[in-house]
């Protein structure tokens, strides 16, 4: 997975604008669906008459609802990310594979790709059962540190990259589990990069325990990776590797024939 060579923040071929109208529209999350100026400005560190540009242009073009002192993202936004799906051309072939995981084993499954240094997902299929505190959907943002498709991702990027990735991403402990020594960390990534698998044990979320594998194209470029994602006090580690890592390595195998 080669990334993208970014321009630099001072390049005159930065758009600055573009950026703040882009950073109020990710100022909106979960916990945060509905603010007012004084929110957006503070959530984006930017001053309020900024803020209250921005927020205005996008109302204007329809991206935000206002109401009163309110904002809050509007239908129209899914158009940037349905852009992106229907580029993907095998979005539903990989659909159709998560799913028949879940059918098998009773869990939740999900495939997901590198953006800097989160995994954001862009097809999951989900178990009735809800593991983390968070809702997941196609187009959640999870840390790339803590996360096993993460992880699997990591491991796998040319070695100059994945030390990058090391030397950058913020350790953070989430849970008495979490790994927080960056030597440690890299010790782990070898391991993943030598097993082609991955666990991780309640390290973002106690009680979540995840399994996932590096997906490829037939040309052995990096796609991403999909994941099983459980409750530790369901399935043991061991049932992971022994029973659904087979399950998973069969999906992969499928997805990645129709990525040319």
């Amino acid at each position: 997975m080669k990334q993208d060579k970014k321009i630099p923040f001072d390049s005159p071929d930065f758009v600055a604008s573009l950026a703040g109208g882009l950073s109020v529209l990710r100022a909106f999350d979960d916990n945060h669906s509905t603010m007012t100026l004084s929110e957006v400005a503070e959530r984006t560190d930017m001053d309020r008459a900024k803020a209250r540009r921005y927020l205005l242009t996008l109302h204007a073009l329809g991206y935000v609802h206002k109401d009163k002192r309110q904002f809050k993202l509007s239908p129209k936004t899914l158009s940037i990310g349905a852009s992106y799906l229907s580029s993907e051309h095998h979005h539903d072939i990989v659909q159709f594979y998560l799913e028949r995981v879940t059918e098998q084993t009773g869990e939740s499954c999900s495939f997901a790709v590198l953006d800097d240094d989160e995994v954001v997902y862009i097809a999951r299929s989900a178990a009735k059962h809800r593991l983390l505190s968070i809702a997941l959907s196609i187009g959640t943002r999870l840390p790339v540190a803590y996360t096993s498709m993460g992880r699997a991702i990591m491991a796998n990027l040319p070695e100059d990259e994945r030390e990058d990735y090391i030397q950058k991403i913020k350790l953070t402990s989430h849970t008495p589990f979490s790994i927080t020594d960056r030597e440690q960390f890299r010790v782990m990534l070898n391991e993943v990069y030598n097993n082609q698998y991955v666990v991780v044990d309640q390290e973002l979320d106690t009680g979540l325990r995840s399994l996932a594998l590096p997906i490829y194209k037939a040309n052995n470029e990096l796609i991403g990776a999909i994941n099983i994602s459980t409750n530790a006090m369901r399935v043991s580690k061991e049932a992971l590797i022994e029973e659904f890592l087979p399950i998973l390595r069969d999906c992969a195998e499928k997805i990645q024939t129709y990525y040319i």
